[in-house]
């Protein structure tokens, strides 16, 4: 889900689109500094370094890659959060293995960061249910939709680039994301079942654990 460094650099379009992933990342990395309430960075920590490691694992397709990101669970985990927690792991790719290169660094946290968010609204309800099958569904669509998002995200960024080569590719490169997403939900899926049996406040929901006293002082 990298773009790789200079890619975006050789047309003006490209320069644009990487300077507003750029100031979208920025944006989205202070709202999620601010929610980052001091008890939740080790849960933060942990889950930056998943990403990591488990997106150091790709697929090269230039201009591109392919890979896992884990970042379904972050969104549902994390929330607004995923944002710092993405963007310190991509630049520590950057220096370390030159992954995405630094003029790429904002636009390909955004790419990643923000499905995640998405995907803590869309899916952090279902994933926190007492319902075991409802929980491990919403853990499955959020990290589906989060590689499905990010894909997307990617193939627009590069169409937008301003080079005709890359309008193919992008087309390309999220259809590919269609098995991957599958894999990645089902990953997604069985760390919310562990997760349950363990820890199941990471990931608790307090607005549907609020709904049954409601019922009970009813």
């Amino acid at each position: 889900m990298h773009i790789y460094e200079g890619v975006l650099l050789v047309s003006e379009r490209g320069r644009e689109v990487l300077l507003a992933g750029a100031t979208l990342a920025v944006l989205g990395t202070g709202i999620g500094l601010r929610r980052l309430e001091p008890e939740r960075l080790p849960r933060a920590a942990v889950l930056s370094a998943a990403f990591f490691v488990v997106s150091l694992v790709h697929v090269p397709l230039w201009p591109s890659s392919v890979h896992l990101l884990l970042t379904g669970l972050m969104g549902v985990m994390l929330g607004w959060s995923a944002f710092p927690a993405v963007l310190v792991a991509l630049l520590l790719q950057a220096m370390l293995f030159s992954y995405g290169g630094l003029t790429a660094l904002g636009l390909n946290a955004f790419i990643m960061a923000a499905p995640a968010v998405a995907c803590h609204y869309l899916f952090r309800r279902a994933a926190a249910s007492e319902n075991e099958r409802l929980a491990l569904g919403g853990g499955f669509a959020a990290g589906a939709t989060a590689i499905l998002l990010s894909g997307l995200l990617m193939a627009g960024s590069l169409m937008l680039g301003g080079r005709t080569e890359f309008d193919s590719l992008g087309k390309i490169l999220a259809i590919l994301q269609i098995p991957l997403a599958v894999i990645e939900g089902l990953v997604a899926a069985s760390a919310v079942a562990l997760i349950r049996k363990v820890r199941p406040e990471l990931i608790a929901a307090p607005i549907l654990a609020a709904i049954p006293r409601e019922r009970e002082n009813g």
